[in-house]
């Protein structure tokens, strides 16, 4: 199937996994009932619909960090979280919650986007110099840092309340979220989404190997420059918005690759429209298991993406990747 019907398949089942987002839960509200003035109206407009659009840019930055980080680094098993960013950002918004400034507007958001921050400046000063090697071993020292600390933190929590909004806010989710965190929140993906979007013919040289990328004119410093800040505005608000939502960008861009191939800047759109479909689709299906509440969607996508890991993890061990 050529490129170009594959992009337009991507894009039914985005409008469908879109369209399923805003009518699934355990009430289900059809689209007849979406501009009425009554309940179903109320929760279709407050809640269903920016979950909703969370869900799908959420997904689509996930995606598209996990295409790009796989590319430059090279590496099939590569996604966001090797950068620190999620986990510095986490970092941040359990700090918030621990010092009350969650209870401030934007104090939550805030906080999160200053974890974020703070890890590109590290990384960027950690790695400098180092190649792929040190900018993986850098995000790793974050990652582990911010880890540690936030288990710290959640251990010196003041009540059990405390240390359970903290734990349950980390397990990330689209849960009640209103068009406040969409503004809030989207300049900041689309601007990272724009500039990881940017990196598709670095990432074509690279396939070359580094000096191969330097003989074709490209600025290996500023790629990196770009990725991590890309990568920083774009996971870091997603993490801000909704809590921890891992193996996105683990899983679509492997599932794209064999679609579209091995051409990294063939596959960074597909990867956006692949992560906000899988992302839109879990998040619906959390809401529809039987019970009162329902699971939160970082543990759906744990589970979902454990065993694909590990599938991977089998597959590289036997030379497959």
């Amino acid at each position: 199937m050529k490129a170009r019907s594959l992009t337009s398949l991507l894009l039914l089942l985005l409008c469908a996994a879109f369209l399923l987002s805003l009518m699934a839960g355990k009430v289900w509200i059809w689209p007849t009932s979406w501009a009425a003035d009554n309940a179903d109206g109320w929760i279709f407009l407050e809640l269903r619909l920016p979950r909703a659009v969370l869900g799908l840019c959420i997904g689509a930055v996930l995606g598209l960090s996990g295409a790009v980080m796989q590319g430059y680094l090279r590496n099939p098993l590569a996604d966001p979280t090797v950068l620190g960013v999620s986990a510095s950002a986490a970092l941040g918004g359990v700090l918030a919650i621990y010092l009350g400034i969650n209870m401030l507007p934007f104090g939550l958001f805030g906080s999160a986007m200053l974890g974020a921050g703070a890890s590109i400046a590290l990384l960027l000063a950690i790695s400098r110099g180092g190649g792929p090697i040190g900018f993986i071993l850098g995000g790793m020292v974050l990652s582990t840092l911010a880890s540690a600390l936030t288990a710290f933190v959640i251990s010196i929590a003041p009540n059990p309340f405390a240390a359970s909004e903290i734990i349950n806010w980390l397990m990330g989710a689209l849960t009640d979220r209103l068009m406040t965190d969409v503004w809030t929140a989207l300049p900041f993906m689309a601007l990272g989404g724009l500039l990881l979007l940017s990196t598709g013919r670095a990432l074509d040289a690279l396939t070359l190997g580094e000096n191969g990328a330097k003989s074709l004119g490209i600025d290996l410093i500023w790629l990196r420059w770009i990725i991590v800040f890309g990568v920083g505005l774009a996971v870091g608000a997603s993490v801000a918005v909704s809590g921890v939502v891992g193996f996105v960008g683990l899983i679509v861009p492997h599932l794209i690759r064999a679609l579209y191939g091995e051409q990294p800047s063939r596959i960074l759109l597909p990867s956006a429209l692949g992560g906000a479909i899988l992302t839109l689709t879990a998040d619906s299906m959390v809401r529809l298991v039987p019970g009162p509440g329902e699971v939160r969607l970082g543990i759906a996508m744990a589970v979902l993406g454990a065993p694909f890991f590990l599938l991977l993890l089998l597959r590289y061990r036997k030379g497959s990747l």
